[in-house]
């Protein structure tokens, strides 16, 4: 009867040992097949909606403003550019006025190395001053004389030369007397108010 028995529970699956090994290996199987039918789209989903969750949608008013910030830097942008190129054509444009001036001025200076008077007049924003003879200072004072810059020293010159000047290069103009003007207009014109050479400007 134990043999029946043994029998009885040998068919019931307790014989094999090597059977009952194979059993978990097909169940390894298994848990796979069910972990990626069951388990994967669940991740999946989660995986999809953490993106989402992050993500917020720009709104109308975002845009736009984006939009105005863009177009704001560009113009300003643009305008830089604009700025810089009248700078560097103005510069050119001196240069080629004071190079003009230069060559027109050429032996027409009426500086005197014997000049024993100063004449004192008011120029970017300073007092300069140049020497000239009595009767250059009547005549400056007259209007007949004017006295142009250029390079940094003074010239004297006649009237139509200022003139001249003038047309080329304004600033180049550092006194130009109008005769209708009254001489007491100008603290400067009377050899009595000179300012002292050892004053510093």
């Amino acid at each position: 009867m134990s043999d029946t028995l043994r029998d009885q529970l040998l068919g019931l699956g307790f014989k094999p040992a090597p059977k009952a090994a194979k059993a978990p290996q097909r169940d390894k199987g298994k848990p796979g097949k069910r972990g990626h039918s069951g388990g994967h789209p669940q991740g999946g989903k989660a995986g999809q909606g953490m993106p989402q969750k992050k993500r917020r949608p720009q709104s109308r008013e975002d845009i736009d403003l984006a939009k105005a910030y863009a177009i704001r830097a560009q113009r300003e942008k643009e305008e830089r550019i604009e700025a810089e190129r009248r700078k560097q054509e103005e510069a050119r444009q001196r240069r080629e006025a004071k190079a003009k001036l230069a060559a027109m001025l050429e032996g027409k200076s009426l500086n005197h190395e014997a000049a024993e008077h100063v004449r004192h007049f008011e120029y970017g924003g300073k007092i300069k001053r140049i020497h000239v003879t009595v009767d250059q200072l009547k005549a400056l004072n007259a209007g007949e004389l004017g006295v142009v810059q250029l390079n940094g020293r003074y010239l004297l010159v006649a009237a139509t030369v200022l003139a001249e000047a003038e047309e080329i290069f304004a600033p180049a103009v550092a006194l130009k007397v109008d005769p209708a003007v009254p001489a007491a207009d100008d603290p400067y014109s009377d050899p009595r108010f000179q300012v002292p050479d050892d004053l510093v400007w």
